[in-house]
């Protein structure tokens, strides 16, 4: 196995915010659906880093935090 980082393309990304935020300076996240990818950051640093996840990845993802 093998693997290569890359950097997810994040230029036309429409960033939302997690329906969980606050909006009065708590622990967020957004998300932005690209072609192949969910990109997630923090958005309190939409300039940091940001991780990319297959689409599976990500409904495995959400399907397990659903379950709490």
């Amino acid at each position: 196995m093998s693997a290569q980082r890359t950097e997810p393309p994040t230029g036309d990304a429409a960033w939302f915010k997690s329906s969980y935020s606050t909006g009065n300076g708590g622990e967020c996240v957004e998300v932005a659906a690209v072609a192949n990818a969910v990109l997630v950051r923090d958005s309190k640093q939409s300039g940091g880093p940001v991780l990319g996840l297959g689409r599976q990845a990500w409904a495995a993802f959400v399907e397990q935090a659903a379950r709490g």
